[in-house]
């Protein structure tokens, strides 16, 4: 496959970018934000590493996040990754903290008390302080990870004592619904707890993201508050599985 400039598919991933962009603005503006005040997330997973340095390097894209630890591992060394903020957003497994806590800058998936643990005792160990999202799984999905809303006020302190851990607020992947309108209801929910929590005082805590919205929602995402969206097929293309 060629990697000249005119592949066709660097034009889709310039003109996705422009019109995701533009779909950003109008549903901040929606909500009474600023277009700035919501940050876009490139979604890397199953995407080439070629196709993700020119979104990157020649659509403006300064922040990835990577499904699986070890895909994002197997790419990083190619990636123009200097500036660049990296997440992980998908599950991860204690046994993989310690691959991938020295890589990025924030773990949007925490979904358990151990798992935090196992974050903060890592980065301890590497003097650094991480970032994190506490994953709800607002549908009460069984098939999801995710705190239960219960579970998950049980643990906020025990989280929030934490010390090498910086929780910056909550993320979420509503049940899938047959239309965008569908997910507001849970999206709904989900600011509304999120802003609940924001107004706790608890150690550690430095709420200012709410992470929710993919392809097919986004734009209900922002404007139910969401000011992370997590955008992948739409930019891309669709996923090629290997």
């Amino acid at each position: 496959m060629t990697t000249s400039l005119c592949d066709d598919r660097f034009i889709s991933i310039s003109e996705n970018l422009k019109k995701i962009r533009d779909d950003i603005s109008e549903a901040a503006i929606k909500s009474g934000r600023k277009p700035e005040d919501v940050k876009l997330m490139a979604v890397t997973k199953t995407v080439d590493v070629k196709y993700i340095n020119y979104a990157i390097t020649q659509c403006g894209i300064d922040l990835i996040g990577e499904n699986k630890v070890q895909e994002f591992l197997s790419k990083k060394d190619d990636l123009k990754l200097e500036g660049i903020e990296k997440h992980l957003i998908g599950h991860l497994q204690t046994n993989k903290v310690k691959k991938i806590v020295p890589f990025v800058d924030m773990i949007q998936s925490v979904d358990s008390f151990k798992l935090a643990k196992a974050i903060s005792d890592e980065a301890s160990k590497l003097g650094k302080t991480i970032n994190v999202l506490l994953e709800i799984n607002i549908g009460d999905e069984e098939s999801k990870t995710g705190f239960d809303k219960a579970a998950f006020t049980e643990s906020l302190y025990e989280i929030s004592e934490l010390p090498s851990i910086k929780v910056k607020g909550l993320m979420t992947i509503p049940p899938v619904c047959d239309t965008p309108s569908e997910a507001e209801k849970y999206f709904s929910v989900m600011s509304d707890f999120y802003n609940e929590i924001k107004e706790g005082n608890y150690p550690n805590f430095d709420f200012n993201i709410l992470s929710m919205g993919m392809s097919g929602d986004y734009k209900e995402a922002i404007i139910h508050g969401s000011n992370l969206v997590r955008i992948g097929s739409s930019i891309f293309g669709a996923r090629i599985y290997k």
